[in-house]
C-alpha cells in the first residue's frame, strides 16, 4: 500500500504519538502516513488496525503472525505485509531518483559493485544506478535485520543488476540467516525507476527459496 498524499497527525494512536514528542512536524507527520499506508494493507489481510511501534534499530514491530517493511521519501510512503505463512520477511525502500550525495557511493559499494555500475551507466545512463544500489541495499538491510537482530554493514552484500528484467541479487558476502534448517546466502529482488522515484522490494519467502 503506498500513497503520494500525506495524512494527519490525528491518525497517530496515542502510544505511536507518545514515541514522537520530541519529533520535528515533519517526522510526526512520515511517521502517521506510512503507518495509514500499513494500516490499510494490514486490513487488507484481516488484521484489526493497531499502533505499529518502533522497535530496535526503529523496525516496526508488527502484530504476531505478520511480517512487513515501511518506507518514506520525498512524495512517497509505502509499506507492504505479508503472513509470516506466506514470507519470512519483506524489505522495501523508496528514495529521489537522483544522484547520491559526494562521496556516498564510495562508502556504501564494493569495488566489483563500482565496476558493474560502471557498466550500467554505459548501457542505460538515464536512471541513476549510484541511487539504485543505495536502495537495493536499504532493502537488503530490512529484509535481513528481522532474520538476524543483527547490523549488517553496506559491504555485507554483493549486488548483480538484472536490467532488462527489473530484478537483483545480493549474495552475501558474510554467514547468512538460517531459516528451516538453511543458511540463506542470496537475497533477490525487484526494482523499478521513474523520473522521481526509485523503489526496490525484497520477499524472503516462509520456506527460505
Amino acid at each position: 500500500m503506498d500513497t503520494t498524499t500525506d495524512a494527519s497527525e490525528d491518525s497517530l494512536w496515542p502510544a505511536e504519538r507518545a514515541v514522537l514528542q520530541r519529533a520535528v512536524t515533519k517526522r510526526r507527520i512520515e511517521f502517521a502516513t506510512v503507518r495509514v499506508c500499513a494500516r490499510a494493507a494490514l486490513a487488507e489481510l484481516g488484521v484489526p488496525p493497531a499502533p505499529i511501534l518502533p522497535g530496535p534499530r526503529g523496525a516496526p514491530g508488527w502484530p504476531a503472525g505478520i511480517v512487513g517493511s515501511m518506507t518514506h521519501c520525498a512524495g512517497y510512503r509505502g509499506a507492504a505485509v505479508a503472513s509470516d505463512q506466506v514470507a519470512a520477511s519483506i524489505g522495501i525502500d523508496a528514495e529521489p531518483h537522483g544522484p547520491l550525495p559526494a562521496g556516498v557511493l564510495e562508502a556504501i559499494a564494493r569495488p566489483e559493485e563500482l565496476s558493474r555500475l560502471a557498466e550500467l551507466a554505459v548501457s542505460e545512463p538515464r536512471v541513476h544506478w549510484d541511487r539504485v544500489l543505495f536502495s537495493m541495499k536499504e532493502s537488503v538491510y530490512k529484509a535481513w535485520f528481522p532474520l538476524t537482530g543483527s547490523w549488517l554493514d553496506f559491504d555485507g552484500a554483493s549486488i548483480t543488476v538484472e536490467p532488462a528484467a527489473g530484478a537483483f541479487t545480493a549474495v552475501l558476502q558474510v554467514p547468512g540467516p538460517v531459516l528451516n534448517g538453511r543458511e540463506l546466502t542470496t537475497f533477490t529482488g525487484r526494482f523499478s525507476t521513474s523520473d522521481t522515484l526509485v523503489l526496490t522490494a525484497i520477499t524472503v519467502p516462509a520456506g527460505g527459496g
